[in-house]
């Protein structure tokens, strides 16, 4: 079975938007406070690659010091992961 477009728009919605916002902007008080980046903006997503972004939703993100800046989402399946990279890919404007 493979996930749909509406299927990473639950997830995001659910999983995301908290930190991200529901435009992507991460313009939210957790996302202005870890600063996430900008998902619409196009030069960001220029330079974002799908399986980075992949990875990234898989196995979190750490800073520097190791400090944990988004969780890992390792329930995921990959055709949800999949699905949510192109839900991010669909934020730019």
């Amino acid at each position: 079975m493979t996930a749909s477009a509406a299927d990473g728009k639950t997830n995001w919605d659910s999983l995301c938007a908290k930190c991200h916002g529901t435009d992507g902007k991460g313009q939210t008080k957790m996302g202005q406070k870890l600063g996430v980046k900008d998902f619409t903006d196009a030069k960001f997503q220029a330079e974002l690659k799908d399986d980075a972004a992949a990875k990234t939703i898989k196995e979190g993100m750490k800073d520097k010091d190791g400090k944990t800046l988004m969780k890992p989402f390792d329930t995921l399946s990959d055709e949800e992961i999949k699905a949510l990279v192109q839900y991010v890919r669909s934020l730019k404007t």
